[in-house]
């Protein structure tokens, strides 16, 4: 008798431990990119079928055995980190509760709508198509005081956190939130002194962005072109021909690139561009409100092609700086049939 007992509960350990192990020990293996991407809508036999065709998990058996230990009937859609060797129970807590992944979307510089709308594509739930049809649509824009020109400026190059299966406007809503915390009392005022708006303050900074990465130019460069638009002149500032022709690769913008014809041209329009040409760092934003009073009105880039660019107050001296920057590129890069003044 005692030997069947014991028979008996070495039979009720095993059983035990193996179910344990079932439950417990590693059963999953990580995705090719390490998560598994529950949409929204899904069922829970779709949830079972995708587990088992993306490879998760090998059998569905001892899911659904788990399922009757910790009840699981809605799915809830997300981006979920999926760990080698989680247990069947892990799992299915973390699906169940939708202890989601989030999505650390990182803005650096972004030229086009176009880009930003492909860019959360990639990132999100939903598509492409739904990012552009929000970041153009004057009726969902008007919400924020913006329109489909001016949409950009509210998206700084920062990360912004979200879900994987939000919307297009929840990820705006997080642009809007952190647009509206940089621009201050303190900013809002300084743009006032400028004599320009907040979106005129950011479509002057991407367009500083896009002629310098040297920080100390910067401020310069801002005066320039304020004092520019003081005097009514036109901006003639080559990265808006490129924004224009929507061709970001020109090296050498020529003569033939200047009649492009885009409200975004600033050698045939005068003042400022609809909108922003690209998401300005914030520290050129804060060079455009701090630029210095000078009397610039006219620069080049340097002929020692060291990013610095050298300034003029007057048409002449600018011509001679101008000649000595064509001479240096003619002879870097050959002559080409027409080229433009620069500024």
């Amino acid at each position: 008798m005692k030997k069947l007992l014991k028979i008996f509960f070495i039979t009720i350990a095993i059983l035990v431990a193996f179910t344990a192990f079932i439950f417990f020990g590693p059963a999953t293996n990580s995705p090719e990119d390490g998560f598994l991407y529950v949409k929204t809508g899904t069922t829970m036999p779709e949830l079972e079928r995708q587990l088992v065709d993306e490879g998760v998990l090998k059998s569905i058996l001892w899911f659904n055995l788990a399922k009757k230990l910790l009840p699981f009937e809605k799915v809830k859609p997300g981006k979920y980190k999926i760990s080698e060797g989680m247990s069947v129970v892990n799992l299915l807590r973390m699906l169940r509760n939708g202890r989601q992944q989030p999505v650390n979307f990182v803005v650096t510089k972004i030229r086009t709508k176009e880009q930003l709308a492909a860019r959360m594509g990639k990132q999100f739930e939903f598509d492409s198509l739904a990012a552009i049809q929000f970041l153009s649509s004057n009726d969902s824009l008007k919400d924020y005081n913006l329109d489909s020109n001016t949409v950009m400026a509210a998206v700084l190059p920062l990360t912004y956190e979200n879900r994987w299966n939000t919307t297009p406007r929840a990820v705006f809503e997080k642009f809007y939130n952190a647009y509206k915390i940089f621009w201050n009392d303190t900013r809002k005022q300084k743009a006032q002194e400028k004599g320009l708006s907040i979106t005129e303050v950011i479509t002057l900074a991407s367009i500083v962005d896009e002629e310098t990465n040297a920080e100390k130019e910067k401020g310069l460069i801002a005066s320039v072109y304020l004092n520019r638009l003081a005097k009514g002149m036109k901006l003639q500032a080559d990265p808006t021909v490129k924004f224009a022709l929507k061709n970001f690769g020109i090296k050498r913008v020529l003569l033939k690139h200047l009649t492009a014809d885009s409200p975004y041209n600033t050698y045939k329009n005068k003042g400022l561009p609809p909108g922003p040409i690209c998401t300005p760092q914030e520290s050129t934003i804060d060079s455009v409100l701090n630029a210095p009073k000078t009397d610039y009105i006219y620069f080049v880039a340097s002929p020692a092609f060291d990013g610095t660019h050298v300034f003029a107050t007057n048409y002449n001296d600018h011509m001679n700086y101008a000649k000595a920057y064509q001479q240096a590129l003619n002879e870097r890069f050959g002559k080409p049939s027409t080229t433009s003044e620069n500024k």
